[in-house]
């Protein structure tokens, strides 16, 4: 059988002597319900030299027959067709770069989920269907192991499958990205919280704790109190103030270091794969950055390399001038798992709620907002490539800048209140209610006001238009007594250029203005 595979038509149908089925010798083949067609593909020899051959059927047509064969050879390479398995180990094996963790995590990945899930299919029969198939296998296996898997383990398994698809996709050996096609949930990435009082409290009665979490400024400083004797007391502090990562920390040389001009370069940092150190650049290009240091980081570094020198004299021959700031005591670099270690124990130590080496760096970046500094200072400081990066993940509200945010609005909203609608002017105070009656609040002069007549100015002019108010009260309402007891002018009033017309009996009064 050739390597290039071949298609036939077989049908279905059985003799009626023998029972057996005839295949390509039915008499009906060809026509509707009788026979479809298949196809036959020969592939390389497996590893241990047994023979694999592919074989699949019920196509209506030559035609299609021939159209999924096509799609199953190897453009560049008609005599092989490649499974899924076969072409990650190969992906694998090319890969030089981003870096070096970057494709341990990849073979870690193929590995443990992609290979022993995907392996055996061919590379152009990956669908949609078969990845989250595979998703689901890996979530019952985590659960089952009682270790649930995270979103974020998914999403990254994902993005292994697709960068290595694409590289398939360019070589010509497929066409479509299935693992851009599956359905997956969105993972949410950890906010990271503040230990308040209550947190603690919790924690210490549950023993549950936060996936990410800072410590509050006081916590910090008993922290970095509690350490301050120990030799890698400047480690830890220029962590804590300036939010480092723990491989830049690492990896810093002395020779990027300006002690009298106060700034450390971070050009560098330092990686431990398989039991050895690797300088390697940092994460991102942003990360290449200059920091500012404070008089307090400037005077531990001072103290620390005073140390290192006494180190160095101790050891003599047998310490190694390696140029790092935060070395072992022989003078090696600092592995950054020792850095790692080394944090968790004096913490403990100090009795403070559990926090990460990384979490220093997130309590740095929250410290400084809460200190007042700008958001793309922040991001400076970190090195993150986008500011919503700093805005999202590494920032999180101390408890005392919350409490002065929401009494700086509440502020806002009663200084408001305070004046009058459209202008900067505070308003007046409200005047007492002598008569116990409702007053219309305004601050107008009274010739100036337009409001609603009282009841009782509306009853006397009732009266008084209809007759029943006796003469020598009939404008008493209009008089105002003087200091003397006589009687003033009267207040100038509409009334006084009426006259009151007597009419027939029977009729309404009417009031007559002069003309």
């Amino acid at each position: 059988m050739s390597a290039r595979g071949s298609v036939y038509s077989w049908c279905g149908c059985r003799d009626p002597v023998s029972g057996g089925r005839l295949g390509s010798r039915c008499p009906q083949r060809g026509r509707p319900g009788h026979g479809s067609w298949y196809l036959s593909l020969e592939l390389p020899a497996g590893l241990d030299g047994h023979r694999r051959r592919i074989r699949r059927g019920g196509y209506p047509t030559r035609k299609a027959a021939k159209k999924a064969l096509a799609r199953l050879r190897m453009p560049e390479d008609p005599e092989a067709v490649l499974t899924t398995g076969e072409w990650l180990d190969r992906w694998l094996a090319q890969r030089t770069g981003p870096r070096e963790s970057t494709i341990r995590g990849y073979a870690a990945h193929v590995r443990l989920y992609l290979r022993p899930c995907l392996g055996r299919i061919l590379l152009a029969d990956v669908s949609a269907q078969h990845v989250e198939a595979m998703f689901t296998a890996i979530a019952r296996q985590h659960e089952a192991e009682g270790r649930p898997v995270t979103a974020a383990t998914l999403a990254r398994v994902r993005a292994t499958l697709r960068a290595a698809l694409n590289a398939a996709i360019r070589a010509g050996l497929i066409t479509a990205n299935a693992a851009s096609r599956a359905e997956l949930p969105s993972p949410r990435r950890p906010r990271p919280v503040v230990w308040t009082a209550a947190r603690v409290a919790e924690w210490q009665r549950t023993g549950i704790r936060p996936p990410v979490a800072v410590w509050t400024p006081a916590q910090t400083a008993q922290f970095l109190n509690a350490i301050r004797r120990h030799r890698l007391y400047a480690a830890y502090h220029l962590i804590a103030l300036r939010g480092l990562r723990r491989g830049e920390a690492a990896g810093l040389r002395w020779s990027d270091v300006d002690l009298d001009g106060a700034t450390v370069i971070i050009t560098c940092q330092l990686q431990q794969y398989d039991g050895r150190r690797v300088l390697c650049p940092p994460k991102t290009a942003r990360s290449e950055r200059a920091i500012a240091l404070d008089r307090t980081t400037v005077a531990a570094l001072r103290a620390h390399k005073a140390a290192q020198q006494a180190e160095r004299a101790a050891l003599g021959d047998g310490y190694h001038e390696s140029g790092y700031v935060f070395t072992c005591l022989n003078g090696d670099p600092m592995a950054p798992d020792r850095l790692s270690r080394t944090f968790r124990r004096l913490s403990d130590e100090a009795g403070l709620p559990p926090v990460r080496l990384h979490d220093l760096r997130h309590g740095a970046a929250t410290l400084a907002l809460a200190a007042g500094a700008d958001l793309k200072v922040v991001q400076d400081m970190l090195g993150h490539s986008s500011i919503v990066l700093t805005a999202d993940t590494y920032t999180s509200v101390l408890p005392e800048v919350a409490r002065k945010a929401a009494e700086d609005i509440a502020t806002l909203i009663i200084a408001a209140g305070c004046l009058v609608p459209g202008t900067t002017r505070p308003r007046q105070p409200e005047p007492p209610d002598r008569g116990g009656g409702r007053t219309s609040g305004s601050r107008a002069h009274p010739s100036h006001q337009v409001s609603r007549p009282r009841r009782a100015d509306l009853d006397i002019n009732q009266a008084r238009l209809s007759g029943t108010v006796p003469a020598k009260r009939r404008n008493a309402h209009l008089l105002v007594q003087s200091a003397g007891g006589r009687p003033a002018i009267p207040r100038p009033t509409s009334a006084h250029t009426g006259t009151l017309i007597k009419e027939k009996p029977g009729v309404k009064p009417q009031v007559s203005t002069g003309g």
